[in-house]
């Protein structure tokens, strides 16, 4: 028998954005494959489905690998050398290839041109199906087992399946994996919530939900947790891209104290302290009967003005031409060194990202393959990176499903 010939086996575990795409990359690269995607529930793609309010963010429009890492909290350093792999280009030029049109949006997120998640969902049935991959669905593994000659038995439910190589692509809330892998010898950090928005009850953001500043800064007090961008106040506290990625970035420290910490709220970053004073001295100057409270910093919303002002003391009668150097103070220190109580989180519900998974030292970048054991592979959520909203944890996904299958 000449053994060149006999399929090699390869079996998927997980039903999700990576494994399907690991599915069709490794079908195209070696039409001498026999491969399998096993799903534990009775729906695949499911996230897919949901990603982007039902539209799908399949990507972001940052095609430089260097600016593109910045956008993740952990897997930036990983992820730079598979980037010059399979890049946010590759991907657009991957799905228009497949006939599935893509539009870059004014935030450089990216969409099919459909806005329905189900022109993605139904591009990878099709290459499944017309490259032969079996989907079996309802089919969690119980346990994994490496054997001598560097193939794998798979466990599923009472039958056992032998492999000869096997790909991890069960997202990061596979805790039934995560439990066969630390068996395996594999570090798991725990995997905690990463976006999120901090819920804050405070007078001085009353009544201001969907309110933006463009360009605060905001400090996680006792850290070095600092992040520069628009602020958005909610009816739960505070979101926004400023908050967001403080949320990432943090996802370890913040889950470890409870979600209950303070911060410090900077609404004007781009005036220093004597730039704001001298401000109010060109009021004084130019409108000094007009009141404090309806003459707002050109950077910060008058709502949210008129609530500072009220919280430093200065009433509704107030002129800038009797404004006291005290309130003057006061008013300094609660826009550049706002004081605010975190008490809690609130999901982001458009994303649903989980940091932890993977020890990412246990991991060869070259091919998303184990360094522990032979012909095993990781692509996802599963490992430890996760990434900013904004189409990025896809493209994640996609440039470890590439190169996993192009290695297999």
């Amino acid at each position: 028998m000449n053994t060149s010939l006999t399929k090699k086996e390869i079996a998927i575990i997980g039903g999700g954005a990576g494994g399907f795409f690991t599915a069709i990359n490794a079908a195209e690269n070696n039409p001498n494959l026999s491969i399998t995607l096993f799903e534990k529930s009775n729906q695949v793609l499911g996230k897919v489905k949901v990603s982007g309010g039902g539209r799908c963010n399949v990507t972001h429009a940052c095609f430089e690998p260097k600016e593109l890492v910045k956008f993740y909290p952990r897997g930036q350093k990983e992820l730079l050398g598979p980037f010059h792999t399979f890049m946010t280009g590759d991907t657009m030029e991957w799905f228009e290839k497949r006939g599935v049109s893509l539009k870059i949006e004014e935030d450089n997120r990216v969409f099919p041109i459909s806005d329905s998640s189900q022109t993605i969902i139904d591009c990878f049935l099709h290459e499944v199906n017309r490259l032969n991959i079996k989907i079996i669905k309802q089919s969690g593994i119980s346990d994994l087992m490496p054997l001598e000659d560097g193939r794998w038995e798979v466990t599923i439910g009472t039958d056992t399946l032998l492999f000869d190589a096997v790909v991890i692509a069960s997202g990061g809330n596979a805790k039934d994996i995560f439990g066969i892998l630390e068996k395996l010898g594999y570090n798991i950090t725990p995997l905690v919530p990463s976006l999120f928005t901090f819920n804050i009850k405070d007078p001085r953001i009353e009544n201001l939900a969907g309110l933006s500043v463009d360009r605060a800064a905001v400090k996680i007090n006792g850290t070095k947790l600092l992040e520069i961008g628009p602020l958005l106040i909610t009816h739960w506290g505070m979101s926004g891209p400023a908050i967001l990625k403080l949320s990432a970035v943090g996802a370890q420290h913040l889950s470890q104290i409870q979600y209950q910490f303070g911060i410090t709220v900077d609404f004007c970053f781009d005036s220093d302290e004597d730039d704001i004073r001298e401000q109010f001295v060109n009021y004084r100057q130019e409108h000094p009967k007009k009141s404090v409270i309806n003459t707002p910093l050109a950077s910060i919303p008058k709502r949210l003005w008129q609530q500072l002002c009220n919280f430093s003391g200065i009433n509704a009668t107030l002129i800038w031409a009797e404004l006291p150097q005290k309130a003057q103070n006061k008013l300094v220190e609660t826009i550049k060194r706002a004081q605010f109580t975190v008490n809690g989180k609130s999901t982001n519900k458009e994303e649903f990202v989980t940091c932890g998974g993977v020890d990412l030292k246990q991991i060869n970048f070259q091919d998303f393959s184990s360094k522990l054991h032979p012909n095993l592979y990781f692509v996802g959520e599963v490992l430890n990176i996760d990434a900013l909203t904004g189409g990025f944890n896809f493209q994640a996904a996609w440039t470890g499903g590439y190169c996993v299958g192009k290695a297999l």
